[in-house]
């Protein structure tokens, strides 16, 4: 974890390491200016010499001066080096995820990777900062005021000893509760924002169900549970100044008592014990810093944990050593192919019956150019299917062949270039329509755009838009309808020009005839470009040149639409309750009438 955060500092390594020792030079300046004081007061106006004063005075001055600017580049290069640090965690972290499978994006909730790359990234560039200015200006401020002390008057530096221990044992106490209360907050952090998250993106579903009311009670929750442990921390937290104020206060009255003896007694001066009282307060000041930055650590220590995690994420899925940069054709094979969204499935559990394989021992081929239908019914592995094509996810036994290779031997981009998926959640970003289409092929013509708009059914309803294919599309898409979405999101895949085509479902917020229309439109205009369909409605792929049917993650049939019909049980009575649903009610109103 700390090799991957150092990694992170990269070019602001010079500005890390200068800041350290500017601050030292600043701290050297702060600690000697009470002695010279002291020698001011002694050598100076005791002495009514004041030539040694002005001496004395302008060596103050200087050193106030330097410990001014030695402050001043100390601030500014550190604010430097843990920005930067804090930019270049956040985009390794991005970086990181944008390499991420499909299963690698399931490991986190998006809430979570929001919050680590805000607030948790914002914890770490804090941390840092003061790592680099105050872990070495409270140790060194501290063991040089302790040093002076000596130097001054052995005697006296007990009251400072005792008064450290006393401190320190105090402070830790303290420390050691806040800490458990400091990990639980960042983990609350996760649920406050997936509750915003999910409002916001869903705030049509919300006021359409009239849930105001329970959402922002959900919200309350998570900002209530988040405000307890913070309350309690600070809580806690807020106990260091009044212990601090009075180990101060205890030294400075053991302080003056035996100090005034000593002054009495002929052993000690005027100036050494006003010098002493400004030590002690540097050094007990010295101590808080040390207990702030011991919670500060605590408190990034689990931010940097979640961060790291991102950035030292493994891809599950990465490319070859030698790729193949080339995709002959549109052909698919499926050889005997298990997909298991977690651990593969015990001897036991295959053979009861009670498989968790998403996907068992499937096997089928379609030759390029083949408008292949896939059917069934609702977590039959539909998706999951076509996943694995593409290399969104990778199977766990068996091959998935594209262009007759193993998907496995291909460059990742050659091959996603290649196969041409529109997945079930259509999304849009935003920025203009054209833009958008745009995502699949960035040298794209306005009139190639048009060209597979058209296709998708979607040029229509764009050349009625204010601005047409410059119009701009909301975040999300909320600006367009559910099926201009998916036309939209069909455009763009045609665009890459790819040799297989999948729509996982992607036609099912268009009425029957604008489906049709997409569908005759892919039979006219890209023969040669291998189809894989995956519906819900029969009629959306009655037409196509096979039907793949599938059930709890096997295949059942795999034949033209009229065999189907007659060997296939389960196509069978998808197809019967289809038609009885199609809504000819005239039908059966003259049915029985008769």
């Amino acid at each position: 974890m700390l090799r991957t955060l150092y990694n992170q500092i990269g070019t602001y390594k010079r500005a890390a390491l200068a800041t350290p020792l500017l601050t030292a030079m600043e701290v050297v300046m702060d600690v000697m200016i009470p002695y010279v004081t002291a020698r001011l007061i002694d050598l100076g106006l005791n002495a009514g010499n004041m030539q040694e004063v002005y001496r004395e005075g302008l060596l103050m001055l200087l050193m106030a001066g330097l410990s001014l600017i030695f402050g001043i580049m100390a601030g500014r290069v550190s604010a430097y080096a843990s920005t930067g640090f804090a930019a270049n965690l956040r985009r390794a972290m991005y970086r990181n995820v944008q390499t991420f499978a499909f299963s690698d994006i399931d490991k986190y909730s998006p809430s979570g990777l929001v919050t680590r790359m805000t607030t948790d990234v914002q914890s770490l560039q804090q941390a840092f900062q003061q790592i680099l200015r105050v872990t070495v200006r409270a140790p060194f401020r501290l063991l040089l005021s302790v040093v002076m002390c000596l130097v001054i008057d052995p005697r006296l530096s007990l009251i400072f000893i005792v008064a450290m221990v006393v401190l320190g044992l105090s402070i830790w106490q303290i420390i050691s509760r806040v800490v458990k209360l400091f990990r639980q907050v960042y983990e609350r952090y996760d649920d406050l924002n997936q509750s915003v998250q999910e409002n916001v993106q869903g705030i049509r579903v919300v006021k359409a169900f009239v849930r105001e009311g329970y959402e922002t009670e959900k919200f309350n929750r998570a900002a209530e549970a988040l405000y307890k442990l913070y309350t309690r921390a600070e809580g806690l937290m807020a106990l260091n100044h009044p212990v601090m104020n009075m180990v101060v206060y205890g030294c400075i009255i053991a302080l003056s008592w035996w100090g005034a003896h000593f002054i009495v007694g002929g052993t000690l001066t005027t100036g050494e014990l006003t010098s002493l009282f400004t030590y002690i307060m540097s050094i007990l000041q010295a101590l808080m810093m040390l207990s702030m930055i011991f919670v500060m650590l605590t408190q990034s220590a689990a931010s940097a944990r979640r961060v790291s995690e991102v950035i030292e994420e493994q891809a599950d899925i990465v490319n070859p050593d030698e790729p193949v940069f080339d995709v002959e054709d549109g052909s698919v094979e499926f050889r005997e192919v298990r997909f298991d969204y977690q651990a593969p499935p015990t001897t036991t559990e295959e053979t009861s019956g009670h498989r968790r394989s998403a996907l068992y021992n499937v096997s089928f081929k379609i030759a390029s150019g083949e408008t292949i239908g896939i059917i069934g019914g609702t977590g039959s592995g539909k998706s999951t299917l076509v996943s694995l094509i593409s290399r969104l996810y990778d199977s766990n036994k068996g091959q998935v062949l594209v262009g007759g290779r193993d998907v496995r031997e291909y460059d990742l981009t050659t091959l996603r270039t290649a196969v041409s998926v529109v997945l079930q959640q259509n999304t849009l970003f935003s920025g203009t329509v054209i833009d958008n289409l745009r995502w699949g092929n960035p040298q794209a013509t306005l009139d190639d755009c048009r060209r597979a708009c058209q296709m998708a059914q979607a040029d229509e309803f764009i050349m009625e838009m204010p601005q047409q294919y410059e119009t701009r599309i909301e975040q999300g898409g909320t600006n367009v309808s559910g099926g201009q979405k998916q036309r939209l999101c069909i455009a763009r895949a045609l665009l890459k020009q790819p040799r297989v085509l999948v729509l996982d479902d992607s036609t099912s917020a268009c009425d029957t005839r604008t489906d049709a229309l997409i569908q005759r439109a892919f039979r006219e205009q890209l023969p040669e470009m291998t189809k894989l369909i995956i519906a819900q409605r029969i009629s959306s792929v009655e037409h196509c040149d096979r039907i793949l049917v599938m059930d709890n993650g096997i295949v059942t049939g795999f034949d033209t639409h009229e065999r189907l019909l007659e060997t296939n049980e389960l196509y069978r009575e998808i197809y019967d309750i289809q038609m009885a649903d199609t809504g000819d009610f005239d039908k059966k109103q003259k049915g029985g009438a008769a």
